[in-house]
């Protein structure tokens, strides 16, 4: 092997080992293959725990040849025969050799073969496979030589990226768990402190009623109460959120919204699901729609006086519907359209829609229409 090819090596191997992306590394690999042996075409496969290919990669294919070959190879002919025997192999005709099974329709024509075994940790990882020597000639001894030490830098960087992707996952565990505790923290400050001081000042306030003589004064302490009742609620969905994972299903974030709004309400409202819930809404719409129906029922539980709410979450393949129907008093022409605004606000957000009216026979109905 002459010290130019020496180099060339060199600098494939450095160039290889430069990346922690292992899908990025793996095309790396084989583009350094081809061009260190002058092969037209080029492939990694990687091994699934079967013996068959979980990964396909490949050099030298024009988009609408790899569109006209379809599905990735499965493993079978001269691919599966270097799985089964995981040895350098070279051939002057691919379609000469015993284990050949000849090429699917659309196939590019391909006559020299070269393929080398890739290890990590001595266990069989993956294949080299290259094919088509430029210039007409035969891959040889000095190619085969130089594709098994690229292959033997490939093991290296292959399980250096691996052993990064599991760092990575560690500390990224290491972070959510410091997360976790944040906020249960938080959720117990906000809980032993504010909430139980809130509940007081309410008891405080209440306890004074009795004592104006003023109606004024009267409806003033009255109205002051229902506001401390309303942030003791919004407080405790707030702790709710806290806990709630956002990458928990959607499903199962709404009825534990249910179960925390339940106290406040007096009973459990009825939850419906339909359609995709659980995997055809993203994250940031999730988190706004759990906040819409959060504030939503605590509207409810401190206005409306009702006795029953049903909430309905629909999804289609164009968006999610979100309906929340009590049977309460409804709501007065001259009542404060703050809340409602804010709801609507949320909703355009999203580039939905928010809307409202009376249900039949009593009480009022929400409606959310956020397009997915």
């Amino acid at each position: 092997m002459d010290r130019e090819r020496l180099r060339a090596l060199l600098d494939a191997v450095i160039g290889i080992g430069s990346d922690l992306e292992l899908a990025a590394i793996l095309d790396r690999i084989v583009v350094a293959a081809c061009t260190l042996v002058d092969a037209r075409y080029g492939a990694l496969g990687v091994l699934d725990d079967s013996g068959g290919l979980a990964d396909f990669r490949t050099h030298g294919l024009t988009d609408d040849e790899v569109a006209a070959l379809g599905e990735p190879p499965a493993g079978r002919g001269i691919l599966g025969h270097i799985i089964d025997v995981p040895e350098p192999m070279r051939l002057a005709d691919l379609g000469s050799h015993p284990a050949s099974v000849g090429f699917p329709p659309g196939h590019p024509p391909m006559r020299t073969f070269l393929g080398v075994p890739i290890r990590v940790r001595d266990k069989a990882w993956g294949n080299l496979y290259l094919t088509e020597k430029q210039g007409g000639g035969q891959f040889t001894a000095d190619d085969e030589a130089i594709i098994q030490a690229l292959a033997a830098a490939a093991g290296v960087a292959i399980d250096n990226a691996r052993l990064y992707n599991e760092l990575a996952a560690s500390q990224a565990d290491r972070e959510r768990l410091l997360i976790f505790r944040d906020r249960d923290r938080i959720g117990r400050d906000l809980h032993d402190l504010v909430i139980q001081r809130l509940f007081a000042t309410g008891l405080q306030l209440q306890s004074v009623i009795h004592l104006v003589d003023t109606p004024e004064a009267t409806d003033r302490i009255n109205t002051a109460v229902d506001e401390i009742d309303g942030a003791i609620s919004d407080l405790r969905a707030a702790i709710f959120s806290l806990h709630t994972d956002t990458e928990q299903q959607l499903s199962t974030t709404v009825r534990g919204l249910i179960s925390v709004v339940r106290h406040q309400l007096g009973f459990a409202p009825d939850v419906k699901f339909q359609g995709p819930v659980d995997s055809g809404v993203s994250e940031p719409v999730r988190i706004e729609v759990l906040a819409m129906l959060r504030e939503a029922l605590s509207n409810v539980a401190r206005h409306a006086q009702a006795k029953h709410v049903t909430v309905t979450v629909s999804v289609s393949t164009q968006d999610l519907t979100v309906t929340v129907v009590d049977d309460g008093c409804g709501i007065p022409p001259t009542a404060p359209r703050r809340g409602l605004a804010n709801l609507a606000s949320r909703a355009e957000s999203l580039g939905g829609t928010f809307t409202f009216g009376d249900a039949e026979p009593t009480g009022t109905e929400l409606r959310w229409c956020i397009p997915l």
